[in-house]
């Protein structure tokens, strides 16, 4: 089980960094081989150097990327560097200069790159960096922060021997496609994918990845499919993985218990967390107090300025347990993160320009507050430190 939610957790398993998972997942693999298989859809890439599953999602959504990422012109860096080291071998060394140079004479967009401008200069060091953390490249001399300062800056990189496989193989050449549907399709036009082994390899993916999968109404086979095998779905995710489905009329998820410890879920470990946590019940108490009104399907829509007016009377009753840097956010500022973080877990949806918030049912299922005796607990001297 451990050595399946490393594989889930991470990009793919190296074995330069860590040998002894690197055996364990290559010698555990047949133990849930036929449940990634057949129930996921998935394949394992698997080298004397690494191990990787190819994770594909059950549906596009706006969370989804790589976090460290801010702009187009960072991904489009990152399809440069892995053009740039395709015909390189395993631990071939190469300097900074030869990249730069590379990206400035093929980069595709309009705007053309300057290395004299810090705002590109900013973005090639997001993308190298995520290329080192992920084992793609290795820095062999320098820091990437002298490139920050001054664009002659030389750094000694090596090819980490990877790339090859960080892209999935597609059917077909991507540059036909239009949209991100035709990622999500891939040459399966003349197939219906609301049934049979589509729809179940799409169904555990959206269970397996994303935070909720809503009922989408009376023509949605996916949720079908899930209360129709809803035991069988259970007993998948309960044997390799111990996470049990819940089932609601809007909404089915799996449930992390507190024995496990994924990256970036809900409640996490970061101070917007607990925050969400707290709005989630001031939510909640309002819907309770027929402030905030439900539809048939447990949503409502409410306006931004009224969100705001939550925010703010949130922070009024909670900030004293908060960290500094929430405690002394305006309340601006404030919204924006919470809106973000609860947009990313599917708890609402921002419409009609973000003017309304609509608040999705996830938002009243997870709440958080405080102890009735925080205040004495803590104290307000500890709060300053």
């Amino acid at each position: 089980m451990k050595n399946l939610e490393k594989l889930l957790e991470n990009y793919w398993i190296l074995k330069d960094d860590d040998k002894e998972t690197y055996y364990s997942i290559k010698d555990s693999l047949p133990e849930y081989m036929d449940f990634l298989n057949e129930k996921l859809g998935y394949h394992v890439i698997m080298n004397p150097n690494m191990i990787k599953l190819e994770k594909l999602p059950g549906k596009a959504e706006s969370w989804m990327g790589i976090h460290a990422f801010d702009s187009t012109m960072e991904y489009a860096f990152l399809c440069l560097v892995l053009m740039f080291l395709e015909d390189m071998e395993r631990e071939d060394q190469f300097v900074l200069s030869h990249i730069t140079e590379f990206i400035q004479a093929n980069y595709p967009g309009e705007e053309k790159v300057d290395w004299t401008l810090f705002k590109h200069r900013r973005s090639l060091i997001k993308t190298l960096r995520f290329a080192a953390n992920i084992g793609l490249i290795k820095v062999n001399d320098g820091d990437e922060q002298g490139f920050a300062n001054d664009e002659t800056t030389e750094i000694l990189y090596e090819n980490g021997g990877s790339s090859r496989y960080f892209v999935r193989n597609f059917t077909s050449s991507i540059l036909d496609y239009s949209s991100y549907k035709d990622l999500e399709n891939n040459d399966l036009e003349d197939i219906n994918l609301d049934r049979g082994v589509f729809r179940r390899h799409r169904v555990y993916r959206r269970l397996l990845m994303s935070p909720v999968v809503y009922n989408e109404g009376l023509d949605d086979s996916d949720y079908a499919y899930i209360k129709n095998f809803r035991n069988v779905i259970e007993n998948d995710f309960e044997k390799h993985l111990g996470l049990p489905l819940h089932v609601h009329r809007n909404g089915a998820m799996v449930v992390l218990p507190e024995t496990h410890s994924f990256r970036d879920v809900f409640p996490g470990s970061k101070a917007i967390s607990d925050i969400v946590l707290q709005m989630n019940m001031l939510i909640r108490k309002s819907i309770e107090n027929l402030d905030i009104v439900l539809d048939k399907n447990d949503v409502s829509t409410i306006s931004k300025v009224y969100f705001e007016t939550l925010a703010a009377r949130l922070k009024e009753e909670n900030s004293l347990g908060w960290s500094k840097e929430y405690r002394e956010m305006t309340i601006d500022r404030l919204v924006v993160d919470i809106l973000d973080y609860m947009e990313d877990f599917n708890m609402v949806s921002i419409i009609n320009e973000g003017k309304e918030i609509k608040v999705l049912p996830l938002t009243g299922k997870i709440v958080g507050t405080y102890a009735r005796d925080f205040k004495e607990k803590i104290g307000v001297n500890n709060l300053e430190q």
